[in-house]
């Protein structure tokens, strides 16, 4: 009795009712580690904690989330007592406990003649069922950052190790120049020949690239291979592709050769190609880098970072940042990605970094559907006053008997470990909670199609 009065759902009660509830209840004796009950276990009764810790955990995708922690006064399964529903979380003893515990016939007697406690149910049921689904959420989330921070990973260790490796190359590539640059000035030239020399990395700069498949390409690079063999050109097999990279045919060798001394023209050769090769190094550097910074502005638009909150948000912008990100999906396999934006398109009121994780949990939703073949459509519009975003793929479609499903939270179609069956759920808090926007899916073989709709940001309803 003296511990029922301290628990705050029984405190207004008479003391008969306690009594009643006393006679009635079970102890039950916990030791520290032993579990309470699992996620998914049928409910079996009403628990109240009089001593000791215990913690609750909710598994989420193949991850273990913390929920919450309850001590003594607190109470548990009373939701799921009334819906006779599964326990959403697990539950251990973090301490030896000891625990009140009234089967299923007493617990609903009790909630007939005590209608206080009735009233305090309810008012808790509501708090821990917004604090499971919160905390599944927020985990979902955390999942879908993670698999989006490794293949960002990936995107930026491709050009980070392209520059390592066209640096490494460059520097031998500089030190063989400057030593054939060297010799240039010994060779029998006159001061006509010098400039056409000092002209030729320009002029070849300047040279079409050649459109070859493979297997031209390779007898071309054999045919001036055997030109500068012909002509005493040291490593003529090693120089050969280096040039037809660079658009010299054997017709254009002929014309250079005319005009030098043939005992200068391998060293001139040698030279040009070293040259050629590490504009090419400093060529693949420069697109490397601009890989790199291309990915960190799609980071910073993605992720909304150099603004706190936003009133008016391109959806372009946010889109392609999106795309970007989910780079490394939609290299994997034949991915064709097919935009159809509005010119014009006004802004729409909301918040990017939230609106951006829709965009991605869509287009990570058609990624899938296409299973690495196949078109995925991403289209923009104006339409009554809202602005309409559409991403659609050519996948098998959506079984009509689960589509009225798609948006429920916990439910997904992938296979166990691959998805939480939240991203839908937090694409439609994100549209309609949070943006009094619309989203909805029309789906049949070969055309589905997710479409968002979200009000014109106030300021630019009237721009065209």
């Amino acid at each position: 009795m003296d511990c029922l009065r301290t628990v705050g759902l029984f405190q207004n009660l008479p003391e008969e009712r306690l009594e009643w509830i006393a006679e009635r209840a079970q102890e039950v004796r916990l030791a520290a580690g032993d579990v309470i009950a699992r996620q998914g276990d049928p409910p079996d009764g009403f628990y109240v904690i009089l001593e000791g810790e215990t913690e609750w955990t909710r598994k989420v995708g193949r991850e273990e989330a913390f929920v919450v922690a309850l001590g003594p006064g607190a109470i548990f399964a009373e939701l799921i007592m009334v819906l006779d529903a599964p326990y959403p979380t697990t539950g251990r003893a973090v301490t030896d406990a000891r625990l009140l515990k009234l089967d299923k016939t007493e617990f609903w007697e009790m909630l007939r003649i005590c209608p206080e406690v009735l009233r305090g149910i309810l008012a808790t049921s509501v708090e821990r069922a917004e604090l499971h689904e919160s905390v599944s959420q927020r985990h979902g989330k955390l999942i879908s950052l993670g698999t989006m921070a490794a293949g960002l990973a990936h995107e930026l260790n491709n050009p980070a190790a392209a520059i390592s490796r066209a640096a490494a190359e460059a520097r031998q590539t500089f030190r063989f120049s400057s030593e054939k640059a060297a010799k240039l000035g010994a060779l029998p030239l006159d001061a006509e020949q010098r400039s056409l020399v000092a002209d030729l990395p320009t002029r070849v700069s300047e040279l079409p690239a050649p459109t070859l498949d493979s297997l031209d390409r390779s007898d071309l690079e054999d045919e001036v291979a055997l030109w500068l063999e012909d002509r005493g050109v040291e490593g003529a097999w090693d120089v050969s592709p280096t040039l037809v990279g660079a658009g010299l045919d054997v017709a254009r060798l002929d014309g250079l050769s005319g005009r030098l001394p043939q005992e200068a023209l391998g060293d001139v050769l040698g030279w040009l190609a070293s040259v050629v090769s590490g504009d090419g190094l400093l060529r693949e550097i420069e697109e490397s880098s601009s890989r790199i910074s291309e990915l960190v502005r799609a980071i910073k638009t993605y992720t909304h970072m150099d603004k706190a909150a936003s009133k008016e948000v391109d959806v372009h912008a946010g889109l392609d940042s999106t795309l970007v990100m989910l780079g490394h999906k939609l290299k994997k396999g034949d991915v064709k990605v097919v935009r159809e934006y509005e010119a014009g398109l006004p802004p729409v009121c909301g918040h990017a970094g939230e609106l951006n994780q829709v965009w991605t949990n869509l287009l990570d939703n058609a990624i899938g559907a296409v299973g690495g073949h196949g078109r995925i459509l991403v289209r923009t519009a104006r339409e009554n006053g809202r602005v309409l975003v559409e991403v659609g793929d050519d996948g098998p479609g959506i079984p009509e008997e689960i589509r009225s499903r798609m948006f429920e939270p916990f439910f997904t179609t992938k296979d166990v470990g691959k998805g939480t069956g939240l991203g839908l759920d937090i694409s439609r808090r994100v549209v309609v909670d949070d943006h009094r926007g619309d989203i909805r899916v029309e789906s049949r073989p070969g055309d589905t199609r997710f479409q968002v709709r979200l009000p014109i940001a106030p300021d630019t309803r009237g721009a065209s």
